[in-house]
């Protein structure tokens, strides 16, 4: 599979990146509003699966320090990890208070284990790996044993320890359970996948979480990179530039958060100069309904 390395090589040689720092610096941030809130965070966050799987102890911190740094710097706020990503919350801890802009921080991980009391402990010991008092977001990961953490992350919030509470799932097929249990048991948040490719959270459940005033954090926005296999040798479209997208990875994203129900989407990367492009994301204009569409037609034109 070429790397997106690969993709962004052959992309340099048409001319397809290049963002300059006076056209960067002039550019508007995106927001979007946090649910039932006067409060907005920045619409790109960070993703932290296998990417930040890495042993603290068994390495030099600086390259995981200069990645949070360049996503402080490029507007991020969303850190979202989980205790199903091994190193991911321990490597965390040791390096987001290195990091230039680490004040900035909108901390999100989940519950992943069965039962009350063990879904208790877990959420305490990943706020200790973290190295934080309180977590802004706590999801209940893909739906673990819902019913008993629900519970626990209202009370959770109601006692300050959490601001908001949260349910994950990945895959299509588990959309319809989300949905059911969406329609009687009320979070803040849910996280779920939805890219350029797959769509089909577009049919139900992303026009249900903006009816219910849900806030929703978008998972493999590049479908585990897979996007970038499917663009390979292909340039971006002409009209591209009209939303300011000089990279494929800004206009798979672009394409996602644009979309009204979208919060914000949780790309993954262990590269600094990756981590620069997907914060480019936050820059300039959005497409509108009609764009979205040709952008979904240019993309499934060239497939």
């Amino acid at each position: 599979m070429p790397s997106r390395r690969t993709v962004n090589k052959m992309l340099l040689a048409m001319g397809a990146i290049g963002l300059s720092n006076s056209k960067a610096a002039s550019l508007k941030l995106i927001h979007k509003a946090l649910p039932k809130s006067t409060h907005s965070i920045p619409a790109i966050g960070m993703g932290t699966w296998i990417t930040f799987d890495v042993n603290p102890e068994r390495i030099k911190l600086d390259k995981y320090i200069a990645i949070l740094e360049a996503f402080f710097k490029g507007g991020g706020s969303l850190i979202d990890s989980s205790p199903m990503y091994g190193f991911a919350q321990q490597l965390l801890g040791q390096t987001l208070p290195k990091a230039q802009g680490h004040e900035q921080l909108f901390s999100a991980t989940k519950v992943w284990t069965m039962g009350k009391e063990n879904g208790a402990e877990q959420m305490r010991q990943s706020m200790q790996l973290w190295g934080l008092p309180t977590m802004d977001l706590m999801f209940i990961h893909n739906m673990l044993d819902w019913q008993t953490h629900l519970k626990t992350l209202n009370q959770w919030k109601a006692e300050g320890k959490i601001k908001y509470t949260g349910i994950t799932t990945s895959h299509g097929r588990r959309h319809s359970a989300l949905i059911d249990m969406l329609k009687n048991n009320p979070v803040d948040f849910v996280q779920f996948s939805y890219n350029i490719h797959d769509r089909e959270a577009e049919k139900k459940l992303l026009p249900m979480t903006q009816d219910l005033g849900i806030g929703v954090v978008i998972n493999r926005p590049f479908q585990t990179g897979g996007l970038f296999t499917r663009v390979q040798g292909k340039p971006l479209p002409e009209w591209a530039s009209e939303i300011q997208c000089e990279n494929w990875a800004q206009f798979f994203l672009k394409f996602i958060i644009s979309h009204p129900a979208v919060t914000c989407t949780i790309p993954a990367t262990s590269q600094v100069k990756h981590m620069q492009q997907n914060m480019q994301a936050l820059q300039g204009n959005l497409p509108d309904a009609v764009m979205r569409k040709e952008m979904v037609r240019y993309f499934e034109s060239i497939n």
